[in-house]
């Protein structure tokens, strides 16, 4: 297995730069299969779960091509309706396939989706709303059959403005017949981008990122260009970093909208933000200042993704800072890895009481899931001395060759292979 070598402590500097949205683009890459011919998607990441979504195209029968960030899919003889188990378990979001395949193929037949363990996701809202809009739905264990001979708009009220069936939900009704309207949609910028995709391809979505959402259905897509949205998570994260191992370091190709719910919390730390048309410069203090409290909450609140990394510029702050977590209850998982670093968090059931130290020492740890493997390199490169951090597969699957992309502003971080079983604990292999 792979993992990182940082030799941290060291001071960063320059300019990064961001690529696509990962949460853009699975969810536009599996509504492809809603049209005849070939769609071309621009600055498309190179992630494992982007890997995984582009051969599940390709077991349907699609013809996909990769040119730089630049992926080409052609839907036209779409040959399958069915994802097996051992891929659904690779990735969370694999059942946004469920609406796809249901309205390209009338049936589909996939496996409960797997995901990081990082708290229970149920997958009831997506099957109920399948359901309100004519779908026959089963399931017999681990597996999910849907057919609908058409799919049916009607109003569907969310209790939980939930990003995963929000999605679903316009997937299935942008070909059908009638109008649907959702209330209580997620508003999340991913949600926009999917619904601007679509709308260029024929499709008729009006209020994506409101209140309310309504589709009048059409009876087809034709094929489109269209550029990914920059990754508002992948953003945070660098500013996390810059806030602790940068006296100042620009973040390239960003939407300054996207970012305007972390914005107040780096301003309450003592940062300043400097901002262009599509960059921010971030300039830290001497030292950080504590925060008194966050809460993540579903777009446009603190987003659950971005506090693991902005938990560890918190852990050098003056003072005690309050980190609730609303999302996902096991979010808190990486805080013990974490915590091998020096850094004094404390847990209580869905809260982290975070008291600043005044630096950080290397350590060998486990990345147990996406975003807090990432919290976990942000603490490596602040830390004095050689770290080693394991799992990262889990990294892989939302930031591109993030070695290189921090190597750019002076990190001393390499990708190397683990020759032999370390004495640190075994991280069960898990997927977000």
């Amino acid at each position: 297995m792979e993992y990182f070598k940082i030799n941290g402590g060291k001071k960063l500097f320059g300019q990064i730069s961001v690529h696509g949205a990962k949460n853009s683009a699975l969810p536009i890459l599996a509504s492809t299969l809603l049209i005849k011919g070939e769609s071309v998607i621009h600055n498309c990441p190179d992630l494992s779960d982007v890997r995984v979504t582009l051969d599940i195209l390709k077991s349907l029968g699609c013809k996909v091509k990769r040119e730089n960030d630049t992926v080409l899919v052609d839907a036209s003889n779409v040959t399958n309706n069915e994802i097996s188990e051992k891929t659904m378990r690779t990735m969370r979001s694999s059942i946004i396939f469920l609406s796809a395949l249901l309205s390209r193929q009338g049936s589909a037949s996939i496996f409960y989706p797997g995901g990081c363990e990082i708290g229970v996701r149920p997958i009831d809202l997506h099957l109920k709303a399948l359901k309100d809009l004519g779908a026959n739905v089963s399931v017999n264990g681990s597996s999910i059959n849907a057919d609908a001979a058409l799919i049916i708009g009607t109003k569907i009220i969310l209790p939980f403005p939930s990003v995963g069936t929000t999605e679903n939900i316009i997937i299935a009704s942008a070909i059908s017949k009638g109008k649907t309207v959702i209330v209580n949609p997620a508003r999340e910028p991913e949600i926009s981008d999917l619904a601007d995709f679509l709308n260029h391809c024929g499709a008729k979505i009006y209020g994506a990122g409101e209140s309310t959402i309504v589709i009048d259905g059409v009876n087809s897509l034709y094929p489109y260009e269209h550029t990914i949205i920059p990754d508002r998570i992948l953003a945070s994260t660098y500013m996390s970093l810059g806030a602790v191992c940068s006296k100042e370091l620009t973040v390239n190709n960003i939407r300054q909208s996207h970012l305007s719910p972390v914005f107040p919390v780096f301003n309450e730390m003592g940062c300043k933000i400097y901002l262009s048309d599509n960059s921010l410069t971030l300039v830290s203090p001497k030292r950080l200042k504590r925060v008194k409290s966050i809460k993540t909450m579903p777009y446009p609140g603190f987003p659950t993704d971005s506090q693991s990394p902005v938990a560890v510029a918190l852990s050098l702050a003056n003072g005690t800072s309050i980190l609730q977590e609303t999302i996902f209850e096991n979010r808190f998982r990486y805080v013990s890895e974490l915590n091998r670093f020096g850094t004094d968090i404390e847990i209580k059931d869905n809260i982290a009481v975070i008291n600043g130290v005044d630096k950080l020492h290397c350590a060998n740890v486990h990345a147990t899931d996406l975003r807090g493997g990432a919290a976990l390199v942000v603490a490596a490169l602040c830390a004095s001395g050689e770290s080693n951090i394991y799992s990262i597969e889990h990294i892989d699957r939302g930031y591109e060759n993030l070695e290189n992309a921090l190597s750019s502003i002076g990190a001393d971080i390499k990708r190397s292979k683990n020759e032999g079983a370390t004495k640190e604990k075994t991280v069960k292999k898990e997927y977000e």
